[in-house]
């Protein structure tokens, strides 16, 4: 089994692969961005891609819904796995925080430890890296006093040494991972499942049309877990909304729910009905 992820070794991807795959036999893939990992289903370079969808402290990860929504289209979600997340400040050598003139990061890291980083670090730079391991990557590399969040597993490969852990702003900091699979791929297992959908335009524009879109599932007992608008890329003030539903698709009451947002929405997309937690979907 080939599986796609936001590579290289050593990024919290990486980390969240070993540990929904287990002692699975696969062949990683390491991407260089979230949307050549998805992108890597479409092509048929990978059979599954893992990809990080919402953290607890930074919320949705827009580049994932946006390949989702626009660029991925012949792809399904499988399932989810939350995945604790713990950064550590990194540099090529020990260092004292006063002497740190730089921190490099993936910008979703860079945020889930900005308070850390006001307070320890003012006078560092923040710089972006394409993925927290790169980020460490960069500062093994260079001679100059930088520092880098990311995994601590990250330090290791790269011949780093770790200057502070747990530097997150939140303890309790834990992203959802989705694992994707080709259109067509079947969810299966037992206990409790999501529904994630897109739906867009409900009509004629009038006050109340989203109230009126979401009652279709209050009316019948539908529990919405999270719903997130995003433009649509074609004008200003139009929207998509993505939902997650308490449930499987094939619920009668879900199903009911969906079937009559069709009737008032412009598009509804299905991205996927399956188990929250469990195997990995590696079958």
């Amino acid at each position: 089994m080939r599986v796609a992820y936001l590579g290289p070794a050593g990024t919290f991807s990486d980390d969240a692969l070993a540990a929904s795959a287990g002692d699975a036999s696969i062949e990683r893939g390491p991407q260089s961005s979230i949307f050549e990992a998805i992108e890597a289903i479409g092509n048929g370079s990978a059979d599954r891609a893992l990809v990080p969808f919402e953290n607890s402290i930074e919320g949705t990860v827009r580049s994932t819904l946006d390949t989702l929504a626009f660029d991925a289209t012949e792809v399904v979600i499988l399932g989810s796995f939350d995945h604790p997340i713990h950064h550590s400040l990194i540099a090529r050598t020990a260092l004292e925080l006063g002497q740190i003139e730089a921190v490099i990061s993936h910008p979703q890291a860079s945020a889930q430890c900005q308070g850390y980083l006001r307070e320890k670090l003012p006078q560092a730079e923040v710089r972006a890296a394409l993925s927290t391991a790169d980020a460490v990557r960069q500062v093994g590399e260079s001679e100059d006093p930088w520092a880098a969040l990311g995994a601590a597993s990250a330090a290791e490969i790269y011949g780093c040494t770790v200057v502070a852990s747990g530097v997150e702003d939140t303890p309790d900091n834990v992203t959802r991972f989705i694992w994707i699979a080709p259109a067509g791929a079947q969810a299966t297992g037992s206990g409790e499942w999501r529904t994630t959908l897109i739906f867009s335009e409900l009509g004629e524009d009038h006050p109340g049309a989203l109230v009126d879109a979401l009652h279709e599932f209050s009316s019948r007992g539908v529990n919405l877990t999270r719903i997130e608008s995003r433009p649509r890329r074609t004008q200003l003030g139009r929207y998509m909304f993505f939902v997650d539903v308490a449930g499987a698709e094939t619920e009668e009451q879900v199903a009911a729910a969906i079937s009559a947002l069709r009737e008032s929405a412009e598009s509804v997309r299905i991205l996927g009905s399956y188990p929250v937690g469990g195997l990995a979907p590696l079958d």
